[in-house]
């Protein structure tokens, strides 16, 4: 079975490459489990038919009542007609630019730790009804404002869901964004066996200091302090293991600005003072 790569193959020029993208999806015959490579995030409006999508380890089915919206990655869709003999669904593709863009405008950006699923499922109501009418390939066609336009109608749904469904809503659109390190946290962790304080360090991310503490935690489960602590007392039994260096010449580089307070805080971690180990 080939691979579909969606939305590519709906889009006629293939020279452009939109952040923001709808398709009027109809069909006439069952498709059960056809490969999709979908490369951008996807809302799934369905309107008639039944659908259900297997992604890694999960699946989930929706009918008209539900949509729903999914991950960019490799899924297994399969499309089943219903009574009318068709198949027909509205698809709006978002970048992750655009996603970024919005979470930066609308929400404190700070991803919780959560069980990432790949999907989410909207239960339809009159305003979501309304919105999915609103939304056609054709109405962005032949349009002055059409570029404006759709990034309204992208902001419109986000907020009313965000509205409908709160911080599990937010939460999800936070898993969406990939997990390359963080420009966050390549900052934090190439100064992990600095000597930088953590104000210093907040600084570097361009926040201020309880920001990046709330921030660091939410991003390493783990408050900042200690973390840093230990990483850098680890590295610290690296260097002293290592038999060329003592205490007093690594104290400071390790972030301390005394021998006295760096020899109780390795103790304190690994039962044995820092002589110990260099003699």
């Amino acid at each position: 079975m080939p691979i579909e790569n969606i939305p590519e193959i709906f889009i006629t020029n293939k020279k452009e490459h939109p952040d923001l993208f709808v398709y009027d999806f109809k069909m006439t015959s069952d498709v059960v489990k056809s490969k999709v490579n979908l490369g951008m995030n996807m809302f799934s409006f369905l309107q008639v038919g039944k659908k259900q999508v297997h992604f890694a380890g999960t699946s989930v089915a929706v009918n008209k009542d539900q949509s729903l919206l999914l991950k960019k990655g490799n899924w297994l869709w399969t499309e089943l007609l219903d009574a009318e003999a068709i198949y027909y669904c509205k698809l709006f593709f978002f970048s992750e630019k655009k996603l970024t863009d919005f979470l930066s405008k609308y929400t404190n950006n700070v991803k919780p730790y959560i069980e990432e699923v790949p999907y989410f499922v909207i239960e339809n109501d009159e305003y979501i009804a309304a919105f999915i009418a609103s939304l056609s390939s054709n109405t962005f066609k032949n349009h002055s404002y059409s570029d404006a336009l759709i990034v309204l109608k992208f902001e419109e749904i986000m907020l009313y869901l965000l509205n409908k469904y709160g911080n599990k809503f937010e939460y999800y659109l936070h898993s969406l964004i990939s997990k390359e390190v963080s420009p966050f946290k390549n900052t934090v962790e190439s100064n992990v066996h600095s000597n930088l304080k953590l104000e210093e360090i907040a600084f570097l991310c361009n926040m201020s200091l309880s920001t990046f503490k709330r921030h660091f935690t939410n991003e390493y489960n783990e408050p900042p302090g200690k973390w840093l602590q230990d990483k850098r007392l680890q590295k610290a039994k690296e260097l002293l293991q290592g038999g060329d260096l003592k205490a007093s010449d690594i104290y400071l580089d390790i972030g301390y600005n005394n021998l006295s307070n760096f020899s109780v805080a390795f103790k304190n971690k690994f039962g044995i003072s820092p002589t110990d180990i260099s003699n």
